[in-house]
């Protein structure tokens, strides 16, 4: 395994211990994000959208609103977010407007429940590739099986009543 393959699995293993712990706290969901800046640790998360009572506090954008702060700056240039799940609309356009570098998600839209995504057509990815940014890498499927192993699976019977993004 070259040095990216072994740092993106040492990051993601550091997403899924945030999901984790996400999902056994009070307020908040098993989605974990990670921010990298030049090999340390900028900012992680995990999702505060129940604890905050706010729809736009996903894991991605909590620890980039942190690594903002951190860095002070808007721009997060050169920053890899590490992502448990694939990033919703919301978070990928969050990460475009900040000028992340690179996005390593593990889970995938295949890999988990339709209800994890807001529009079953839509591609989240396809707003990375319409950016008109060259300076933005993508990265799919790191440690997936541990990553979906987090969420409902695909085929599961969920009722409508209990699914959110509904």
């Amino acid at each position: 395994m070259d040095k990216t393959g072994a740092d993106d699995t040492r990051w993601m293993r550091r997403a899924i211990e945030l999901a984790r712990h996400g999902e056994a706290g009070a307020g908040t969901n098993p989605i974990g994000c990670v921010l990298v800046h030049d090999g340390v640790v900028l900012a992680e998360a995990c999702n505060e959208v129940d604890l905050r009572h706010d729809p736009t506090a996903h894991a991605e954008i909590v620890a980039i609103r942190r690594g903002g702060e951190r860095l002070r700056d808007s721009e997060l240039r050169g920053v890899v977010l590490y992502t448990t799940l694939q990033p919703c609309g919301m978070c990928t356009m969050a990460s475009i407007w900040a000028k992340i570098g690179r996005i390593v998600y593990g889970a995938g839209r295949d890999d988990v429940h339709s209800m994890y995504f807001e529009d079953r057509h839509l591609d989240t990815l396809d707003f990375i590739r319409d950016a008109f940014r060259d300076d933005l890498a993508l990265e799919g499927g790191v440690l997936a099986a541990e990553c979906a192993a987090l969420y409902v699976p695909p085929k599961a019977h969920v009722p409508r009543s209990e699914q959110f993004n509904r």
